[in-house]
């Protein structure tokens, strides 16, 4: 079973850049395919990104694509979200999830908030 931290939420002025970090813990981290989401208030949870286990395969939500670049370092146990260029519409609650394939994840990470102003 793995267990997910996110980090890196904070207070952005529109236009700026957030590195979202989610650290596994409690299983082979590589094992897993990533995903992250978010949720803002009074919407439903939205599809960000994921990568595959070796990192090898990415997918965006297909209007963050372009602002949002999602990655991995196996070494670390770590999955990261580079959000740049970020808008008012892009503060939510941020979470990451693992599980055995793409777009099939078992585990949730408790979330990690994100607010831009403009």
């Amino acid at each position: 079973q793995v267990q997910l931290v996110e980090s890196g939420g904070g207070l952005v002025q529109a236009g700026g850049s957030l590195r979202l970090s989610c650290a596994a813990s409690g299983a082979t981290f590589s094992s897993y395919a990533v995903g992250w989401f978010r949720q803002a208030p009074g919407k439903e949870r939205q599809f960000v990104a994921s990568i595959a286990r070796s990192g090898g395969t990415t997918h965006y939500t297909g209007t963050l694509k372009g602002r949002f670049t999602i990655s991995r370092d196996n070494a670390k146990n770590t999955v990261y979200l580079q959000m740049s260029s970020l808008k008012p519409e892009d503060t939510a609650v941020y979470y990451c999830a693992a599980g055995d394939y793409l777009g099939s994840y078992g585990y949730w990470g408790q979330g990690t908030q994100v607010t831009v102003s403009s």
